[in-house]
């Protein structure tokens, strides 16, 4: 790794020493905010991501205000002003329009477009940019570009600048590769799991099993001592009756567990961060206390079908917000058969089914209480489980590995660009 032959000090913590010739100057000096507003009917709609500026997404809330938005030229960096949107920022290679909550920069011909989306994305950057913001609450705030020009950047020479974008473009696109061959492995991983659930909930593990037709076009051909069943009449459903009053701000610092949607990754139950209610608030809805042997399935939004059952309370006793509904099987299903057929393809395309052209994908306890699932008999279950909790726990296991070289890449690539971008390392 080689270095500038003498560096100074920059006077700013998140840069530390620069090299001696590079300039500091505030973030105004090489930027122009663009404030024009226009609408989205004359100027493309465009995303603000953590990877870039895109055409807008399907899957995002769009504003009824698309008259009210700002203008967008090619060669522009945005940034998302919200706390909550952290690292959402990229020059956009488009021309078009954002919404208002975002920061539009027009560049200086003192730096390089492509310089600013390595500068600007980089970690020493964003966590400056949003330390220097405020807000009513800890957790949510917005930074202002009257805060943001006062930044102050370091920035080399333009033929520097060339040089340094060159190096990253390089070095980031091979780091870019394995993170990508990774992922596609986890892809791959997870496909071979949702193949070997689907086919041993709906087809069992016997392989001289005889089959008839299940009558119901989602799950096909059965084994024939397997019957169907509506969830309604083999489970007990529900979910908090809305919220009672409960706000956030009734939290507590110790208490019962108050579990969310976001308390289920990759289809299993995590505690940790929870939030926790009082006594009196966990005591007001007894049917909704948690238990060993339930299944919770997230029930509105984003997140709708992502499943997690209950097979212990490392937290003591537990309840759920009102996103999440409660499945109780009764005696003819091992529960953790039902999860698994809750987590299959299968599911997931039926529900899709129910759910299609929702504004707000949501499923309703009654809806749920219609679907029928199929019941192989009760001994069958426990050995399709056991083989199933085996199988799954190996690919786990190997998409954990995975992740864990993807999160060492993605770090390293984001260290490098730090180091070079505030000249840690030099390039030319």
């Amino acid at each position: 790794m080689r270095t500038y032959d003498t560096y100074k000090d920059s006077g700013i913590s998140w840069l530390g020493q620069i090299p001696s010739h590079w300039d500091v100057k505030r973030l105004g000096s090489y930027f122009t905010e663009r404030r024009q507003k226009v609408s989205d009917k004359d100027y493309e709609p465009l995303s603000v991501t953590k990877q870039g500026i895109f055409p807008q997404l399907e899957n995002v809330a769009k504003t009824n205000d698309g008259d009210n938005r700002k203008l967008v030229r090619k060669g522009d960096f945005v940034i998302n002003s919200r706390s909550d949107r952290k690292g959402s920022s990229g020059v956009s290679e488009l021309d078009g329009s954002v919404s208002l909550i975002n920061i539009v920069l027009e560049p200086h011909q003192s730096i390089i477009p492509a310089f600013c989306n390595f500068l600007l994305k980089s970690h020493g950057f964003i966590e400056e940019y949003y330390r220097i913001g405020r807000g009513i609450v800890a957790d949510l705030w917005t930074t202002r570009y009257q805060e943001m020009k006062f930044m102050p950047l370091a920035v080399p020479p333009l033929a520097e600048q060339e040089a340094i974008v060159a190096y990253l473009d390089s070095t980031t696109a091979e780091i870019d590769k394995a993170i990508a061959s990774q992922q596609r492995m986890v892809e791959l991983l997870q496909e071979r799991k949702q193949i070997i659930i689907e086919s041993a909930v709906t087809k069992g593990i016997d392989s001289n099993a005889e089959f008839k037709d299940s009558g119901l076009k989602y799950l096909g051909l059965i084994p024939n001592t397997w019957n169907t069943i509506r969830l309604g009449y083999c489970s007990w459903i529900r979910a908090r009756l809305g919220w009672k009053g409960l706000t956030a701000d009734e939290y507590v610092d110790e208490g019962y567990p108050f579990l969310s949607a976001f308390n289920i990754i990759n289809n299993l139950l995590v505690w940790s961060p929870l939030n926790f209610i009082s006594k009196f608030r966990f005591d007001e809805s007894p049917e909704i206390k948690l238990r060993v042997g339930d299944i919770l399935l997230v029930k509105d939004g984003a997140g709708i079908g992502k499943c997690a059952r209950v097979d212990d309370l490392p937290c003591g006793e537990a309840t759920a917000n009102g996103s999440l509904v409660f499945i109780t099987p009764d005696d003819t299903f091992d529960y953790r058969y039902l999860y698994y057929f809750l987590i299959s393809n299968c599911f997931k395309q039926f529900t899709e089914l129910l759910i299609n052209g929702q504004g707000v994908p949501h499923l309703t306890q009654e809806v749920l209480k219609r679907v029928r699932v199929p019941r192989p008999p009760k001994e069958i279950q426990v050995r399709i489980v056991e083989q199933l909790d085996k199988a799954v726990k190996e690919i786990n296991a190997s998409i954990a590995s995975c992740d864990v070289i993807i999160n060492k890449l993605q770090e390293r690539k984001q260290i490098l660009i730090n180091d070079v971008v505030t000249g840690k390392i030099k390039v030319v």
